[in-house]
Order: structure tokens, then C-alpha cells, then sequence
């Protein structure tokens, strides 16, 4: 929750970048300048391909980026033939809407941005092939209200992607999580819920779950690392020296163990017909 002592979004984003020791995480949250730089990078990332591969099984068509933040996924979608529609209610020039139509327009990309929260959609009924929503849903005030404004969007067999959202096993986690964050303390906006709830709200819409992933199940997850880096850990860790040989099981399995507070999950589901 928001208080008078806390920043805005883009001021804490501002500060992050300020910080040299900071430059890492500067660079993987796709933070840096120049935009279109780093939305070229996103849309090379072991992330995206990741994410492409989801994508492929359903025909290209209109997209709704929901909560684009400064655009990178909006980018992405729009460079691999998506017809972009982003919605992000911060105006900034550097990490909202205004961002992501300086990003329209210099890389010539044709991305609709509206200033809408995501619990309170446009009037779009049944409008987009996709619905892609990147760390988006533990921001939600709302979860459930979000979860059902999806739905009216989608087309019947649309797909929802929302990826990287913060989990928590239980209640007591969640401020165990906010501490570690290192912008929530500037600007309050951060928040994690238990996976029962990001499942609930998803399917109680009227949205069938199609994929949950957990943290070491995908690239998505495991970004700015990948399964394969995190195999040669693993490798090096028990002095195994044929990493290429563990298989994906086995991440997944130890991906099911995971409980440390803020973990990612991804969630794939579909609009029935």
C-alpha cells in the first residue's frame, strides 16, 4: 500500500539506475536507455523465445499487452506480427505509456496505447486473439476483477499468458518478500499471493488453465538464467561432469520444492469457445 513518504514508479526506476552497483539488475529488468535498444534485447532474450514457443500455438492476430509498463513486450509482440494493443496507466515517458509511443513511433511499430488500469479494461468485448500480461497480476488491487475484465477481452479460444508473478506459500511470506524487493520500499507497489489465488481467480473467470509453471520449468522463470546454466550449477554443485545429461524432469520436480518467498510462476489458460 502506497504511503505520502513513498516515490513514484518512474522516480524509483530513476533512482535504480543511479545506483552502479545496481547496473546488473538495471540491465535485466530492461531499465536501460536507449529504449529501443533494450526492447531489442527483451525481444532476444532466452525469455522471449520462451515465450514465442507459448505463442506459436495460436494464429497470429490482435494482442492486448496488459500492464506494458515501458513497452518491451509490446515491442516484441509487435515485431513477431502481432496487431498491439498496450495498456498501461502510469503516462511516464520513462517506464509508462509515454515510453512505449516514443517506442512506437521511432521503431515505426503501429502499438494503440491506452492509460487504463487493468481492472477497469476499455470496452474491447471479445476483441483479442491474446492476452499477455508480464508480472502483472501480483500488482493487481484486485485480482479477481482483473482475472474476469481478461476474460470479456478475450475471443472465445483466446489465449492468456501471464508471466513471472511473484508467489508466496503463505501469508506470513508476503512481508518477508517486500523487504528483500529492492524498489518496494521506495515506491509500495509491490505484492505476491499464494499460487492458489492466481489459480482461483484465473479459473473462476471462466478461463480454462491450460499450464502452470513453476520456477525452474521455463526460461521464462528462470531469466535473466536458463535451464541449461542452472544444469551446470546443479552439475558443479555434486561434481557431476555431464550436465547435459540432467534432464528437464528433474528441474521441475525441484522447481515443485521451491518455497522461498517471491518465487516466479507463469500461468497459461484459454477462453473456451
Amino acid at each position: 500500500m502506497k504511503n505520502d513518504s513513498h516515490v513514484t514508479w518512474e522516480d524509483a526506476v530513476l533512482w535504480l539506475r543511479d545506483q552502479p552497483e545496481q547496473a546488473g539488475l538495471v540491465r535485466d529488468c530492461f531499465y536501460d536507455d536507449p529504449l529501443r535498444e533494450s526492447a531489442e534485447r527483451y525481444c532476444q532474450s532466452s525469455e522471449w523465445r520462451a515465450v514465442r514457443q507459448i505463442l506459436a500455438q495460436v494464429k497470429t492476430g490482435t494482442a492486448l499487452d496488459l500492464g506494458a509498463g515501458r513497452g518491451i513486450s509490446s515491442y516484441a509482440l509487435a515485431r513477431d506480427g502481432w496487431k498491439v494493443t498496450a495498456l498501461e496507466p502510469d503516462g511516464s515517458v520513462i517506464v509508462g505509456a509515454g515510453a512505449i509511443r516514443m517506442l512506437s513511433e521511432e521503431a515505426k511499430l503501429n502499438i494503440t496505447v491506452f492509460e487504463n488500469p487493468g481492472e477497469r479494461l476499455p470496452s474491447l468485448d471479445k476483441s483479442f486473439d491474446l492476452v499477455y500480461a508480464r508480472q502483472v497480476l501480483h500488482h493487481a488491487s484486485d485480482l479477481s476483477a482483473l482475472c474476469k475484465e481478461v476474460y470479456r477481452v478475450l475471443k472465445p479460444q483466446g489465449l492468456f499468458v501471464a508471466t513471472r508473478e511473484h508467489v508466496i506459500s503463505k501469508k506470513e511470506d508476503l512481508q518477508k518478500f517486500l523487504d528483500t524487493h529492492p524498489l518496494h520500499q521506495l515506491y509500495g507497489g509491490e505484492h505476491a499471493y499464494l499460487l492458489t489465488e492466481y489459480i482461483d481467480a484465473i479459473v473462476h473467470a471462466g478461463i480454462e488453465m491450460k499450464h502452470i509453471l513453476n520456477p525452474l520449468q521455463s526460461n521464462i522463470n528462470l531469466f535473466p538464467d536458463t535451464r541449461e546454466t542452472f544444469k551446470a550449477r546443479l552439475a558443479a554443485t555434486v561434481k557431476w561432469p555431464w550436465p547435459q545429461l540432467i534432464p528437464n524432469a528433474l528441474l521441475t520436480l525441484m522447481g515443485r520444492l521451491i518455497r522461498t518467498p517471491g518465487r516466479l510462476y507463469s500461468f497459461i489458460g484459454r477462453k473456451p469457445a
